[in-house]
Parts: structure tokens; sequence; C-alpha cells
């Protein structure tokens, strides 16, 4: 349907084309081309879609079209179920309203300053994104009126009731005017979710659009099973070794982009990374600089490489393994786009490897394995380089003086023309050496027997993990502790996702904590998806989660700082 549709064609604004048309938008995907026109005619509309498909733009584009620029209070509030999201959905209401003047849009996320917030409140924002804490929090302080407001979006409304948000979405939803637009979208349909389409969508429009070739057929899918050698050691042996033009690193969290930049740029790569703690205009600058050739590599996590799209990228490397398939799809999609070919490498570690087949499950495709660049490999490549550099040195430059200079110093000092330019390749190629080393190999394991001897226990044994709270009782856990233990777990996490490691987090029930609280912050904080967050056990002066095994020193460090219910997490292991 959306071959057969133009933006133009679908009676929105100038403004609005002007706006699309700038961000080089063409046609309209699928969902947009069929919910565009129903909101439009200010119809509900009911959306089953993958993330991925165009949710943002088949919403935000009518719904700010039938805005009322002159009236300075909220029109229009979607939900979003993490603070990532809200401020992706608010930039990309930014973006849509760049040319029609007088719309200000509003993200409301824990985590950023309540003046910030307030003021802009104050001030008349007609657009609010936010995720449901922080909109209950202004709805309970009387900060934030949905008594006017004109149209209502709940994104990924399936992923808020993962996360426990769902009563929350229900008492918002209850306190907005019953004559507003409504708008779902989901990417399945859960009881509970049909349950609140029938209470708060009236003759909504169902569309359902199917989800994306999973398999992207112009990329080169490889992996490499990560052994006794760094991560990092290795990262830098398939980059020397690789042919591409730019090329996008896709880590776990923030904190990693910075720290893998470091690395590689001190490894004499030209880098830098990308993430949501940096403001838009040095994304923006960043990803400019990757366009004009400034840099050819950026370290980004999932959210902040969401809709970047640059034609130089020819090769994506997942260091850290995508928590699911859509999230690896969505990765290698930043390559192999409009026909064009790319290569897409996948570390994966030896607990991970349940996570790579469920990713050559879901995507059905064949997903190669290769070795670690040998030293011979990447020392030829070098080579190559360096002939290539020097043929167009010496057809390009002007290089009269300098051989004038070394047949000079080859007189003053005796040497012979192949030992000066020996000389000279030695010092120019120090910052990148030529000759190879053998990567360094992480030291060995200790047998599994050797750790349990150490005390730890084995914690893919599920015996193992039983004596393990046995033990932790018997060292004066309280009772209440016992009897919380004895409930039946919430049920998080599916069986097949892994091996995991428990933490504890020193807030309890005595300070007003409750699952949804933790399961947000978790989410929010480390971009792990709710259904990899496992049981989740409330005492009363403290909480353990369980989280996948190996969990980075920089998250854990972060997370002990990470604030709920106005105390910091502490998060450690619980050994």
């Amino acid at each position: 349907m959306s071959e057969s549709v133009t933006f133009s064609s679908l009676e929105l604004s100038p403004a609005i084309l002007q706006a699309v048309e700038k961000l080089g938008y063409e046609t309209p995907s699928e969902i947009q081309a069929k919910c565009i026109p129903s909101l439009l005619a200010g119809k509900d509309v009911l959306g089953l879609a993958q993330t991925g498909t165009g949710k943002t733009a088949a919403f935000a584009l009518p719904l700010l079209n039938n805005i009322d620029v002159k009236a300075k209070y909220p029109q229009i509030l979607v939900l979003a179920p993490t603070r990532e999201l809200a401020i992706q959905v608010a930039e990309a209401f930014e973006q849509y309203s760049k040319f029609t003047h007088g719309v200000k849009v509003l993200p409301i996320y824990g985590g950023q300053s309540y003046g910030i917030q307030l003021k802009a409140l104050r001030e008349g924002a007609q657009i609010i994104v936010g995720t449901p804490g922080r909109v209950m929090d202004h709805l309970n302080k009387g900060t934030l009126k949905l008594d006017r407001l004109s149209a209502m979006v709940l994104d990924e409304a399936d992923e808020m009731l993962r996360m426990g948000f769902i009563d929350d979405v229900e008492t918002i939803m209850a306190k907005t005017p019953q004559d507003k637009q409504t708008c779902l979208f989901s990417a399945t349909m859960p009881k509970q979710i049909q349950s609140i389409c029938s209470k708060y969508l009236e003759n909504a429009e169902h569309v359902s659009v199917a989800a994306r070739n999973s398999t992207v057929e112009s990329v080169e899918q490889v992996f490499w099973m990560a052994g006794h050698v760094h991560k990092n050691k290795a990262i830098v042996r398939f980059l020397q070794a690789e042919n591409y033009d730019a090329s996008i690193v896709f880590v776990r969290t923030r904190n990693d982009t910075v720290q893998l930049a470091e690395y590689l740029e001190r490894a004499g790569f030209s880098v830098a990374p990308l993430n949501g703690d940096m403001n838009q205009q040095a994304r923006e600058r960043t990803i400019e600089r990757l366009k004009n050739g400034m840099l050819d590599i950026v370290i980004a996590t999932d959210v902040a490489a969401r809709g970047l799209d640059v034609p130089r990228i020819d090769l994506v490397i997942n260091y850290d393994i995508p928590q699911d398939a859509e999230a690896y799809v969505h990765r290698i999609g930043r390559t192999g786009r409009a026909g064009r070919t790319g290569k897409a490498l996948l570390f994966v570690k030896r607990n991970e490897r349940y996570m790579l087949k469920n990713i050559v499950r879901g995507t059905k495709s064949d997903i190669a394995e290769v070795q670690l660049p040998s030293t011979d490999i990447v020392q030829q490549k070098r080579l190559e380089t360096l002939a290539t550099t020097l043929t167009k040195t010496a057809e390009q430059g002007d290089i009269a003086f300098y051989n004038e200079l070394a047949a000079k110093l080859t007189a003053e000092l005796g040497l012979s023309s192949e030992a000066l330019a020996g000389a000279l390749l030695y010092l120019a190629q120090k910052q990148s050496p030529i000759k190879v080393e053998d990567a360094p190999k992480m030291p060995e394991r200790a047998p599994r027997g050797d750790r349990n001897d150490r005390g730890r226990g084995d914690r893919n044994d599920r015996s193992g993990r039983s004596r393990d709270r046995n033990d932790r009782n018997s060292r004066g856990e309280r009772s209440e502790g016992r009897q919380d233990r004895e409930r039946k777990p919430r049920e998080r996490r599916p069986k097949d996702n892994g091996p995991v490691d428990t933490y504890r987090i020193e807030i309890g029930r005595d300070d007003g904590v409750q699952v949804k609280n933790i399961v947000g912050a978790i989410a929010n904080e480390a971009d792990i998806p709710s259904k990899f967050i496992g049981d989740i056990r409330l005492h009363d002066d403290h909480s353990t989660v369980e989280l996948p095994q190996n969990m980075p020193e920089a998250t854990l460090k972060h997370f002990k700082t990470v604030v709920i219910c106005q105390k910091p997490m502490k998060m450690s292991l619980n050994k």
C-alpha cells in the first residue's frame, strides 16, 4: 500500500511536508500509509506492529497536523515505557514541527530536574511525551492538567505491561477526557492490553503490520566465538583486517561507549562515542562527522543509534551481543541499505551461545563462524595499506625536496638507500606498527569444581542455587525474608534466557519500593529489556534481583548510585 502513496498525497500541512522532505523521507512505510489518514480524520487507532516499522511518524505527523498552536496547554500526551523512548519520540515531534511555529514539545521522565519540566509546563507545552511514573508524579502534584487533552498515544503497550506500569497507565487514562482521540500501539496483544482497548478505544481502526523481513539479504553475517582473547584486543585485530569505509560498534551501556572509544582512539583509530547522555547537538555533530568522513567508527548503544542512516557504514560490529533477534535486526540494519552491501560481525562469549541460537532461529539467518584474524593476515593488510599510501604519495605528492634530502642523508650518514628507507619506515609506523604481535590471551578460568571449592557454587545448577540460599539463611537472614522466598516468585524471565547472577539492592519494603520501580530503573539505566530481568524479591530492608551473568563492572558501579524512592540502590553481587 505504501508504494502507491506519497506523503504529499496524505493531506498533511505544508509545514509538516517541508519537515518530512527535510528529513529525507520519500514514501510512507506501510503503517504510516495506513494510520495517517485515519488519525487525520480523528479516528481512534489500534496498531499491531513491531518496533522499527515507523510507528512514531505514523502517529506524530497526523496528531501534530491537527494541533492548535495558539492554545497553550497540553493537547497531546504520549506514554512511553522508558525514558530513552520518551526522549526519542519527543525529538521526533520536534523534528516534524520544525517549520510549524508555536509548537512546544516536552519530554518528562525520571532523572530529569522537575524545575525544567515545571518551567516548560508553565510556558504552555502542547505535546507531552512521558514515562508513566513521572506523568503520575505531575498529576499527583497538580502540575500537569489533562482535562483539555485532545489526543493520547500509548506506545509499546505490551512493554508497559511487562515492566509493571499498566496500573499507572490506566490511572492516567482515566484522568483524560472521554471524547479525546486515542491511539494504541503494541507488538503483541495480551488480555490486559485487549481490556484497555475495549475500555478506552471507540470504533477504532485496526492496523496490523507484519514484522519486517528479519534477514537482511545484502548483509554478510558472521560471528566470532570469544575464547581466551580479550574482546578489546580482538576488535582491534578485526578492524585492522577488515575492508570497510565506516563502522558502527554496538555495546550495552553508555559507559562502555566512552571506554571502548578511548581504547580504540589510543590504538590509532578515528572513533567517537554515541550515547543517550549526549545532548542532541553533540549527537548530531558526531553523526555529521561520520557522514563527511571525519570519523570512521562510532561506538553506540541501541537507543542512541535508532534511526541512524549513514551511507558510509558498511561494517556493523556487535561487541556486546544484542538481547534478542529484533534488536539484532535493528543493529545490522545500519548497513546494507538501499541495495548497498555490508557486513555484520557478532562477538559471542561462551555463556552467550544460547543467545546466538535465539538470534539465528528468530532471524532465519545463516551466521557463519569466523576465526580471529591471524597475525599474518593483519600484517599483510597493513603492508597493503602502506603500499597504497606510498604509491599515492609518490604519484601525487610534491616530494622533490624530500628526494634530495634522502640522497643527502644517505651520503652524510653513510647509509645505504635500503637502510635509510627502513629507518624512516620504522619511525613512521611506530604509532600503528606494521609488525603484528600475537594477541595476548586471558588467563584460563579455573575448572568449575575449583570455583565451587572456593564457595561460589555452580550458578547454572538449580540444586546449587538452592543450597546457596539456604546458606544465606544460616548466616542470619530474617525469618520474614524466608517467608518472602517461599512465595511463588514473580515470573519475568523466560527459562531459556541463560544463566543469571543475583544482586542485592539496599532498598526494601520499608522504603516503599515496588517491583515496577526496580524494573523501571534497571531497564532505563542499563538498556536491559524487562524480559531479561529475572526474579525480584522484596524484603523489609533490601531487595534482590536476578540479572544476566557477567554484568560489566562499570554498569554495576553505576547502579550503586541510581536512586529509587529517594535512596541509592547500592547494588552489589549477592554472594
